[in-house]
C-alpha cells in the first residue's frame, strides 16, 4: 500500500522498518471510532464550508459504507497497512477518488490517534463497569443468603473475631464500589474532545471543534493543542483503575483458593469452575482464582509500561505513544476476562457452613466478648483482658474452649463471671450484638446490602 506522507522521500521504506511501524495490527480493533471520528470531521468540513457540502455528503456515505463492509466480513483490513487510519483513507480514497483525498483536510494522525483511542476506551470502560456491577450484585445475593453463616473473621491469617460470610462479601462489594467510582471518573476526565488539535499547533482552517465535540459525545474540547495531541493520562488512569480492579480481585482469589483447600473446606467450586491432575486422580483445583492471581501482575505490568513509556517524552507526539495501544488493550482484554470467569465462578460455589462455624468455635475468637463482659460489668478493659487471656492460656493447657470451661473455673479468676457468661461468648451472640454501623451482624449487614444496591442504581441511572 502506498504511504499517504510518501511525497518527501525518493525510495521506498525497507521492509522490516514497515513491519516494524506497523500498527494495524494492534490498532485496528478501533476501526469503528476511527470511522465514526471521521464521519464527524467530515460534517463539520462540510457545515464550515472547508470542503463542499456534496463531498462531505459523499465522503460520510462512502465511511459508512466501509463499515458496513468490514462488520459483514466483505472488507478485510490491510496488514500491510501502516495504521488504521490509514487504511480507512486509502480505502475511502480507493472508492471515491479526489473526493477522499479530501477528509483528512485541517486534520493530522496525531489528533485522529488521540481522538479514537479516547472514543475507544469511553466504550470499553461502560463495559467493565457493566462487568463489575453484575459482581456487586452477585455479592449482594450471596451475602443476603448467608447473613447468619458465622465464619472466622482473621488478622494476620489468625483466627480473630466471629464474623459471617455476607459480612465478608459486603467487604468485597465496597472495594468493588470504589472500582466503579474510580472508572467512572477516568471516562469523565478523557472526555474531552482532542480533534482539531491537529499535529500540535492547530490549524489555519475555520473549524469548529465545538461542533465535532457535540456530534461524538464529548463535554468539549481539549483547551489546549499540544496537550490534545499528547496527553494519555487518561490511558495511564485507566490502567491504574484496572491495576486496582485486578488487585481486588487477585485478594478475593487467594481467599477462594484458602477456602477450597482441606485446610480451611470453606466452600467448594461448581465442578465446570475447576479442574483436576493428569496424575492426581483426587485433586480439584482452583485454576481460575490462580490464572486471576497471575494475570494481576499482568495489568499492573501495563500500567508500569504506560508510566516508563510517557515519563521521558517531549512534547508533543512521539512514535513511542504508538505502545500506549498494546498496554491499554492487553490490560482491558485481560480484566474482562477474569470478571467474565469470575462472576458465574462464585455464584455457583457451594459452602460448607459447618466447617466455617467449627473453625469459628476452635479458635478463641469470642475472646474479646469475654473480656467485654467483663467490662460491661465495671471491670477495666485492661484487668478484664488480662483475665481473659489467662482463661485462653488455661483452655490451651487443657484442650477446652471458653464455652467448655466449667463455670468454677471462671469464678477462681473473678467472681464477677456468672453462669450469663456463656449467653456472652456464644458465637451466635457475638455476632448478633456486633450491630454497630459497618459490624457483621445480619441487621448491619442488611443495612450493607440496602445501601450497595441504592448506589449501583445511581451508577446505572448515570450510564
Amino acid at each position: 500500500m502506498a504511504k499517504m506522507w510518501a511525497g518527501r522521500f525518493s525510495k521506498e521504506v525497507d521492509e522490516t522498518v514497515n513491519a516494524f511501524n506497523s500498527s494495524i495490527s494492534f490498532d485496528g480493533r478501533m476501526y469503528r471510532q476511527d470511522i465514526q471520528g471521521s464521519i464527524a470531521h467530515a460534517e463539520m468540513l462540510g457545515r464550515c464550508g472547508i470542503i463542499s457540502v456534496e463531498d462531505s455528503k459523499q465522503i460520510q456515505a462512502g465511511l459508512k459504507e466501509i463499515l458496513c463492509d468490514i462488520e459483514e466480513g466483505k472488507l478485510e483490513l490491510d496488514m500491510t497497512a501502516e495504521d488504521i487510519h490509514m487504511f480507512v483513507e486509502a480505502e475511502l480514497t480507493k472508492r471515491y477518488g479526489d473526493v477522499g483525498k479530501r477528509l483528512h483536510t485541517s486534520r493530522s494522525r496525531n489528533d485522529q490517534v488521540a481522538l479514537d483511542i479516547r472514543l475507544y476506551l469511553r466504550e470499553e470502560i461502560v463495559e467493565i463497569k457493566k462487568f463489575v456491577v453484575e459482581l456487586i450484585k452477585t455479592l449482594c445475593d450471596i451475602a443476603s443468603e448467608n447473613l447468619d453463616t458465622v465464619m472466622p473473621g482473621y488478622t494476620h491469617l489468625q483466627r480473630a473475631q466471629p464474623i459471617t460470610f455476607a459480612h465478608h462479601m459486603m467487604a468485597y462489594a465496597q472495594m468493588l464500589l470504589r472500582d466503579l467510582a474510580r472508572l467512572s471518573d477516568t471516562s469523565d476526565r478523557m472526555n474531552f474532545n482532542p480533534l482539531g488539535s491537529c499535529a500540535l499547533a492547530g490549524t489555519t482552517y475555520p473549524i469548529d471543534r465545538q461542533l465535532t465535540s457535540q456530534l461524538l459525545g464529548f463535554e468539549g474540547p481539549v483547551v489546549n493543542s499540544l496537550d490534545g495531541v499528547s496527553d494519555r493520562d487518561f490511558c495511564v488512569e485507566l490502567a491504574c483503575a484496572l491495576s486496582l480492579l485486578m488487585t481486588h480481585l487477585s485478594r478475593f482469589s487467594e481467599e477462594i483458593i484458602m477456602w477450597c483447600s482441606w485446610e480451611f473446606k470453606f466452600i467448594e467450586l461448581d465442578d465446570a469452575y475447576a479442574t483436576g491432575s493428569s496424575i492426581m486422580p483426587q485433586k480439584k483445583n482452583p485454576d481460575i482464582t490462580e490464572l486471576i492471581r497471575g494475570k494481576t501482575g499482568r495489568v499492573t505490568g501495563d500500567l508500569v509500561t504506560l508510566l516508563s513509556m510517557l515519563k521521558g517524552l517531549p512534547l508533543a507526539y512521539n512514535k513511542d505513544m504508538q505502545e500506549d495501544k498494546e498496554a491499554i488493550f492487553d490490560a482491558i482484554d485481560n480484566v474482562k476476562l477474569c470478571l467474565k470467569t469470575f462472576i458465574p465462578m462464585i455464584r455457583t460455589m457451594r459452602l460448607n457452613k459447618e466447617n466455617m462455624r467449627q473453625a469459628a468455635a476452635r479458635g478463641f475468637i469470642n475472646a474479646t466478648d469475654c473480656a467485654d463482659y467483663l467490662v460491661k460489668k465495671g471491670m477495666p478493659f485492661r484487668d478484664a483482658y488480662k483475665i481473659t487471656g489467662q482463661l485462653v492460656a488455661l483452655c490451651i493447657s487443657r484442650s477446652l474452649t471458653l464455652e467448655t470451661l466449667p463455670l468454677d473455673e471462671y469464678k477462681q479468676y473473678t467472681d464477677i463471671f456468672d453462669e450469663d457468661v456463656y449467653t456472652a461468648i456464644n458465637l451466635e451472640t457475638c455476632v448478633n450484638q456486633r450491630n454497630s454501623e459497618g459490624g457483621p451482624s445480619p441487621s448491619a449487614v442488611k443495612v450493607q446490602i440496602e445501601k450497595t444496591l441504592e448506589q449501583l442504581k445511581k451508577v446505572e441511572a448515570d450510564d
